[in-house]
């Protein structure tokens, strides 16, 4: 990453900025219409600095996530298309328009819009491969984003797809029992119990739903080859 880039990575991680998103006296981060406030008050700060400035960019990231923060997800969304569309303009690296990217499929999402969320957190998954590789933390929580809206979409076999590869990759790297990796299991047992489901029809599946679910959470853990 450039220097400008990790610059802003790590802008929050200095006193004078942490004062936007965490409270001096308690340590405790803010919430809800405070953070929301706390955006605009960034964002009026740093909006007359040059467009690629780092601070004027990392304040409009303030201001999407305290619109969110809020509930207002449409103003947030539309915030984060606008932030996207300058850093695409100014030439920004595939890593931070990867971190808004996953911003605004995270808003699709909150409104419901589960297919455009999708479609972003593919090509967010498909980039981090290829920019980190497979074993690392951010190409997997990507995948586990990706794979969640994908089984909101009842799109299981893409799920089992996508897991098949990534759950080996987690409990090598992450261990068996990580949070993530115990995730990624859960999902693929949904995915594998809601698309037998599919194919029987649901009532023809009622007298072994419970069966077919454990079979699937021993398969998803690696206990069951079959």
């Amino acid at each position: 990453i450039l220097f400008e880039e990790a610059e802003e990575n790590n802008l929050d991680l200095e006193p004078s900025w942490r004062r936007w998103n965490t409270c001096s006296l308690c340590e405790q981060s803010y919430h809800g219409v405070v953070k929301h406030a706390l955006g605009w008050a960034c964002w009026k700060t740093y909006v007359g600095r040059p467009e690629a400035d780092w601070t004027r960019r990392s304040a409009m990231r303030q201001v999407a996530n305290g619109l969110s923060a809020a509930g207002h997800h449409e103003d947030a969304l539309t915030v984060e298309e606008a932030q996207l569309s300058m850093l695409r303009r100014i030439g920004a690296s595939e890593y931070n328009i990867l971190g808004v990217q996953n911003n605004l499929a995270a808003s699709y999402a909150q409104l419901g819009r589960h297919d455009e969320a999708s479609r972003i957190q593919g090509d967010v998954y498909h980039v981090h491969v290829k920019l980190n590789g497979e074993e690392h933390i951010g190409t997997l929580l990507a995948a586990l984003d990706y794979a969640t809206t994908l089984i909101t979409l009842d799109r299981c076999q893409e799920v089992k797809s996508v897991l098949r590869k990534t759950m080996p990759v987690a409990r090598r790297v992450l261990g068996e029992n990580h949070e993530h990796t115990l995730k990624l299991r859960a999902l693929y047992a949904r995915a594998l119990h809601e698309d037998t489901c599919a194919m029987l029809g649901r009532g023809d599946v009622r007298g072994f739903g419970t069966d077919h679910a454990a079979r699937a959470r021993r398969h998803a853990s690696g206990r069951d080859d079959d």
